[in-house]
């Protein structure tokens, strides 16, 4: 016999809903199906006297079309009892607590970006500290270097990237140039540009340019690779089987970054300055041969060995951040993106600080 759970009795002012029966986990598909069919163009009387057993199922679906009825028409519900309203108003709170989540205050959310933020530093910490013992096994047993790796890591993340390297240093050192080209014309000291141009790329644009462009480039890549491997539970699966993720994963693309940085500071001093010497001949009708020239009289090799000794540490860095923000990616693709951003502003901001702090030091020892 099937058993009846709801019945309905229609009056000309109003329709009465008469719940029964079990309103539990069992019987919600059967009791949903009949409540999708009752129409709203009258007052709605719902009684829930005869209902022998609810659980927070039944509670759930009536709180559904509760608010469903309610959106059409005057619903007025009785019979109910007291644990019935006990559920629903539990229940009732938890569902509202989902769609319209509790404000936190601004004192609150302070603390909790910093505790977050200490906790990064903590995980960062302890990612350098596993790192450095990888560093460490790699050193004492060289055969187990990936070169394979490492050379595939240096083509993806060095020479595929001349391209834009090249482009955004190119239209840098045309900028410079043309904006400081119309200052010192007014000085008369046109030629003062080749000075400005070569110091100011080798020295610092050609390596900030360059870290930049590939923080945005490789550490996201790498941030993106690692964390899919993750989700795809292949970093669990290494270390179930005994493999070392950071020898396997990280160092490859430390070591990569770090040789193909210098090498793409290198390509982008001399960009830079080309782009220098075309914008100074258009602008203040200085040839190539005088910029050369000039730039042979005021260029020292310090210069240039200054601006080149930053590129294996922003390399570091970028590589470092990027693999670990993948580390830290959890079981779902929002995180990637996520993770994949912090990579992005972590590693620039740290870049340009380290920036600063070499710009401070090279002052103090008079460089």
């Amino acid at each position: 016999m099937k058993k009846i759970y709801l019945k309905y009795e229609v009056h000309q002012q109003h329709l009465k809903l008469i719940s029964q029966g079990d309103w539990t986990l069992q019987s919600v598909r059967q009791i949903e199906k009949k409540l999708s069919k009752t129409s709203c163009k009258q007052k709605i009387i719902w009684d829930m006297s005869d209902i022998k057993a609810f659980d927070s199922a039944g509670i759930l679906l009536f709180i559904e079309y509760f608010e469903h009825f309610k959106k059409y028409t005057e619903v007025e519900v009785l019979g109910y009892t007291s644990q019935q309203k006990e559920m629903y108003r539990l229940l009732k709170k938890d569902t509202t607590d989902v769609i319209h989540p509790k404000k936190v205050n601004f004192f609150e959310n302070i603390g909790k970006k910093i505790f977050d933020t200490l906790s990064d530093i903590r995980d960062f910490i302890n990612f350098l500290g596993h790192l450095l013992m990888s560093f460490f096994n790699i050193f004492i047993r060289p055969k187990d270097f990936r070169f394979k790796e490492i050379i595939y890591h240096i083509h993806q993340s060095g020479f595929n990237a001349l391209m834009i390297i090249g482009l955004t240093s190119f239209l840098v050192g045309m900028v410079i140039s043309y904006q400081g080209s119309v200052q010192l014309a007014k000085f008369g000291a046109d030629m003062f540009i080749v000075d400005t141009v070569g110091i100011s790329i080798t020295r610092e644009l050609g390596p900030m340019i360059t870290a930049i462009v590939i923080a945005g480039r490789s550490g996201s890549a790498y941030t993106a690779e690692i964390g899919a491997m993750k989700i795809t539970e292949e970093i669990a699966a290494m270390r179930t089987m005994g493999f070392d993720p950071y020898a396997f994963l990280v160092l490859p693309r430390v070591f990569a970054l770090m040789i193909a940085l210098p090498l793409l500071v290198f390509f982008s001093d001399i960009l830079g300055i080309f782009g220098g010497m075309v914008a100074s001949q258009l602008q203040l009708g200085i040839s190539m041969t005088q910029f050369l020239e000039r730039l042979y009289e005021v260029l020292e090799v310090k210069h240039y060995l200054l601006g080149m000794i930053k590129a294996p540490v922003f390399a570091f860095i970028i590589a470092t951040i990027g693999c670990f923000r993948g580390f830290k990616v959890s079981n779902n693709t929002e995180s990637i993106g996520l993770q994949t951003t912090a990579s992005v502003v972590n590693s620039i901001f740290l870049v340009i600080a380290c920036d600063a702090l070499f710009s401070v030091l090279y002052t103090e020892l008079g460089l």
